[in-house]
């Protein structure tokens, strides 16, 4: 199966029409697909019909000011926002980061400098975006919620101790993998006392919580446990 690239897509908004085109050439030329929206209005209706992956942003605009888009679309997108602005002031800079920009270029600027600030953005958010969705894991009915600790089976809420639910995370993350009892209590608990039988007995209530076919959590007999990746 080919792996399916993603291209990313950038917004770019500016009412100086040529300063809007070479943003978009230099990004283009890169493979990055650009949308261009020469005022304030279009833009905040494009970005409330379309997602896009970063957003450059002129503060000087007729209609709208960039600040004013800004502030508006910030609730409706998650976006890296960077403006790009004559204005060089450094309240005209606090002003901007404070109705939500996350970053500022001045005009005019170097070309090489600009496409190293938007791909950092960009990189920034792929590794924002991995990790975010890392807190979900899903193996067959079975899905868990890393942050709000919530664990369903075909889509119905099973209420788990926290032991239990951090026991049941270290067998999804680790699924496919044969572990000792050792290995998880080290892991789980996090001490080196205790009576490791504490993991047989928390195994035991998961199975009857969650699976009480043992079709999942299976005992490798004189090893320890494992999680099945495919049921």
């Amino acid at each position: 199966m080919k792996k399916v690239i993603k291209i990313e897509k950038i917004l770019i908004v500016d009412d100086e029409k040529d300063i809007a085109e070479l943003e978009s050439d230099i990004l283009e030329a890169e493979g990055y697909s650009t949308v261009i929206k020469n005022d304030g209005s279009s833009a905040i209706e494009e970005i409330e019909n379309n997602d896009f992956d970063l957003i450059l942003l002129d503060i000087m605009m007729p209609d709208i000011s960039g600040t004013e888009v800004c502030a508006k679309i910030r609730n409706i997108t998650k976006a890296p926002i960077i403006f790009i602005s004559a204005k060089t002031q450094l309240i005209d800079k606090l002003v901007g980061f404070e109705v939500g920009a996350d970053d500022y270029i001045t005009k005019p600027f170097i070309n090489e400098e600009f496409l190293a600030r938007v791909k950092a953005h960009l990189r920034r958010e792929g590794r924002s975006e991995k990790k975010s969705k890392s807190k979900i894991i899903e193996i067959g009915e079975i899905k868990i919620n890393k942050e709000s600790f919530e664990v369903y089976k075909n889509n119905e809420n099973i209420i788990l101790s926290t032991k239990e639910f951090e026991l049941l995370s270290y067998l999804m993350e680790n699924a496919g993998i044969v572990l000792s009892k050792d290995q998880i209590y080290q892991n789980v608990w996090k001490n080196n006392y205790g009576d490791i039988g504490t993991v047989a007995v928390n195994i035991k209530s998961l199975r009857n919580k969650l699976d009480k076919d043992e079709k999942y959590i299976k005992t490798i007999w004189g090893m320890g446990y494992k999680f099945v990746k495919v049921v």
